[in-house]
């Protein structure tokens, strides 16, 4: 079982000694981790917004980042302003990814994320055409997505769920955005968010929703009559509209 291709991901080799303690100071989740399998994280602005997310993968004597493709130059820039003197590589691989359900196949990691999603493996062998939904799994789960959900310059990870989603760790210490991202869990309630909820049509992603005559969040994902939605809570009662879709909280 080789699971299905997914061509739009991008692996990048971090190598050099400091390698561990380099990704440690910079991303949400705890890089020690990686002893038990894929770790899930984000790199965050100094004020504490989503830049890229993505799933750093244990590889011998490197750590690999599994990214979105269109994300993966700017991550690198990114990481290279960070690493100064720091004995770190930074290079993009010819290794494919392939995910799948079911049984996973040798060298295969379970997603971090959300058993639902299956597993991912690491190799230089192609993966079959996708057949499997991964879309209507995510609305199903409320896994955001890059790009989708997950808007860099823009999105808080703990509004997206990351908490829930095993990509952010509360007792590792220090990271980029880690003031921010902590002040936001123990010192506030969460006021906005990602919810699933059910949809009647269809809109465009991204469309705005109205909660009568009051902006109440926006529509991003859809699948099966359900959508991802980023809502503001205190106006997510009753009827809300996007576009020509209506819409309405799930019990």
């Amino acid at each position: 079982m080789t699971g299905e291709s997914a061509p739009d991901r991008t692996v990048i080799a971090v190598g050099g000694k400091d390698r561990t303690a380099f990704l440690q100071g910079l991303v949400t989740n705890d890089v020690a981790k990686l002893g038990d399998g894929l770790v899930y994280a984000a790199l965050l602005t100094p004020q504490g917004k989503y830049l890229a997310d993505f799933f750093l993968v244990p590889d011998d004597d490197r750590i690999l980042i599994d990214v979105k493709s269109d994300h993966a130059d700017a991550l690198i820039r990114r990481l290279s302003m960070y690493r100064l003197r720091a004995d770190v590589t930074l290079d993009q691989t010819a290794l494919t990814v392939t995910r799948g359900l079911g049984p996973a196949p040798a060298g295969a990691h379970p997603d971090p994320r959300h058993p639902a999603l299956g597993w991912r493996r690491y190799s230089t062998e192609a993966g079959a055409t996708p057949e499997v939904d991964w879309d209507a799994i995510r609305v199903t789960h409320c896994v955001p997505e890059t790009g989708i959900e997950l808007i860099p310059d823009e999105s808080y990870v703990l509004e997206c769920g990351f908490e829930r989603l095993h990509g952010v760790d509360f007792r590792k210490g220090c990271y980029v955005g880690q003031e921010v991202t902590a002040r936001m869990r123990h010192k506030t309630e969460l006021r906005k968010g990602l919810v699933t909820i059910s949809v009647d049509g269809a809109a465009p992603v991204g469309t705005e929703i109205a909660a009568g005559d009051k902006p109440a969040g926006r529509l991003f994902t859809q699948s099966g009559g359900e959508g991802i939605a980023w809502l503001r809570f205190d106006r997510a009662e009753g009827a809300m509209k996007a576009g020509a879709a209506r819409l309405s909280l799930k019990d």
